[in-house]
Order: C-alpha cells, then structure tokens, then sequence
C-alpha cells in the first residue's frame, strides 16, 4: 500500500516535522503578504524589468529546487527510497507517467483548439519563434520539477505521513487536497474571478488525490500535473494568470468564473477517473479512499 510505506522502522516523526511546517508558514506568509496587493501589476512590473522569461524562471524557480531539496530530505534523513515515496510498485511505472500525460496534453490541446476556432476574436497569435523556443527549453526543465514537487509535497510526503499519524486514509486524503487548493489562494487569477475559483482548485486536490489512493502511486497524478501545467503554458497565455509566458496564443477576454469553472471538476475529472479505472481495474474505492492504515511497520529502507 502507498501511504503505508513512511511506516517503517527509520521513521522519525520530530524530522518529519519541519517540510511541512515549514511549507505551511511559507503559505501564509505569501497570503497575508498579498493582502491589499494588486499581484496582476506586481508580475507585470517584474516582467518590465528583468522580461517575461526570466521572470518565470524567478516565479517557477524555487519550487523546483524545492522539489529537489525534498527528494534530498527523505533520502538522506529519513533513509527513505525514493520508489516508496512515487509508489507501491516494485519500480516507478514510466508507462502510467507518460500515458495519463499524454491524455490529458492531447485532451488540453483540443479544449485550447476548440476555444480559439470558436472564437478567434477573443485570442491573438502570440508566436514568436526565438522567445518561444527559449522558454520551451525552461518550461521543459523546469515545469516537471515544480509540477513534481507539488505532487511528491501534497500526495507523497504528506499524504504518507498524516496517514502514518492518524492510521487513516480518509484524514490524508481529505487535508492534503484542500491544502492543495489553499495553497493557490494568492493567485492572480483568484482576484480577477473571485474565490469560486477555488471549486476548481480544491477539486484539481481532490482528483488528483484519489488518483494516487486508488492507484496506490503517484504516477498518474505526477503525469497529469506536469501536461495540465506545461502544456497549458506553452498554449496560451493571459495578463491576468500567474504564469505569463511566450506562449503560442494570449487570451484577451475578461475573466469570469462561470460554468467553465465548475465543468472541469464535475464532468471532466470524473470521466478521466472513468477512463484510469477501467484502463488499470481499480477496485474497492471505499476502502482505498476512507479506510485504516495498517500498524504493521514494514522496510522501505531500500536504495534507488
């Protein structure tokens, strides 16, 4: 089982302490520090002053090194492989990474197409073939660190070690993913269309997180983020996202949360959910999502 795999014998719950803790100060700092703050004008001022690529570098830069920091944190101080922190599996399954990447890349470019054919007035073709293919090379490098920090934070490390601590599967499955979507609270695009934006972010939380209960790895869940991310930003771009990139086209519409909003974590998540299940023959949701952790402590102390 995924989550039971921080139970060993070399865990120590006073190490286990500070990513968290930690994280979470981070979090309400930038909050509060965000308070009273135009964030749209802010990016937007950095941009004028260092440009677009670099800024992005700047914005995606240190949870990338994040990402690295933690791999090194569980490696070395809590001796924990990083194959027990991915997954259940005796390896890390790269087919299930590429495959639930490639269906939700393909699915995004065909939203992103759909969207500018309908209504191309809305859009402007923002190709540039230098710019673009620089931040290609960065997005490339660094969007699958951030993306996989994010997943190895929320659904791995965490996710472990709330149900190390409460012996519930439930408990971790539920905090981690609204933590998840808290944590995109200061976004620009939560002060252009209000907090109903969160129903998609808190319910990205919990897809993703039943992604990893169900198939007892992060490996879904790692390939979804990174194609929802770095395809999503080699697409389109907008004045108002938290990502402003030389991407292929910029909307120019006016943010609204609308149905659009809510169609994602209602009908499109649960038919992907559809699609994983039949493909990997998931079974016995209930006791996968809302059952105990066993107490049996178990050697995860191999080296990878």
């Amino acid at each position: 089982m995924f989550i039971e795999q921080m139970n060993n014998k070399k865990f120590n719950f006073i190490l286990y302490l500070p990513i968290p803790l930690g994280f979470m100060f981070l979090m309400i700092a930038n909050y509060i520090s965000s308070q009273g703050m135009d964030t749209e004008k802010v990016i937007h001022d950095l941009i004028d002053q260092i440009g677009v690529n670099l800024a992005f570098v700047l914005l995606v830069g240190p949870l990338s090194f994040a990402c690295l920091f933690l791999l090194f944190w569980v490696k070395v101080l809590h001796q924990q492989s990083i194959r027990s922190l991915t997954t259940s599996r005796p390896k890390v399954d790269w087919g299930r990474i590429l495959f639930s990447f490639s269906l939700w890349a393909t699915i995004t470019i065909a939203m992103v197409s759909l969207a500018y054919f309908s209504s191309p007035e809305k859009y402007q073709v923002n190709f540039q073939p230098v710019p673009f293919f620089t931040f290609l090379i960065l997005a490339i490098l660094l969007i699958p660190l951030q993306t996989s920090f994010e997943e190895y934070f929320f659904r791995g490390y965490l996710m472990q070690g709330i149900g190390v601590a409460t012996k519930s599967r439930l408990w971790p499955f539920l905090i981690t993913s609204i933590l998840f979507g808290v944590m995109h609270i200061a976004n620009p695009e939560v002060g252009k269309m209000g907090y109903i934006i969160m129903v998609y972010y808190i319910g990205t939380g919990f897809f993703l997180g039943i992604l990893t209960l169900m198939d007892e790895g992060l490996e879904l869940a790692l390939g979804f983020h990174a194609a929802n991310n770095l395809i999503g930003a080699l697409l389109i771009t907008s004045d108002w996202s938290a990502f402003q990139t030389h991407s292929i086209l910029k909307d120019l519409s006016e943010p609204s949360a609308g149905f659009d909003v809510i169609l994602p974590v209602v009908v499109v998540f649960p038919i992907l959910l559809f699609i994983f299940s039949k493909k990997y023959n998931w079974t016995g949701w209930k006791e996968k999502l809302t059952g105990s952790i066993n107490n049996n402590l178990t050697n995860t102390t191999e080296h990878v």
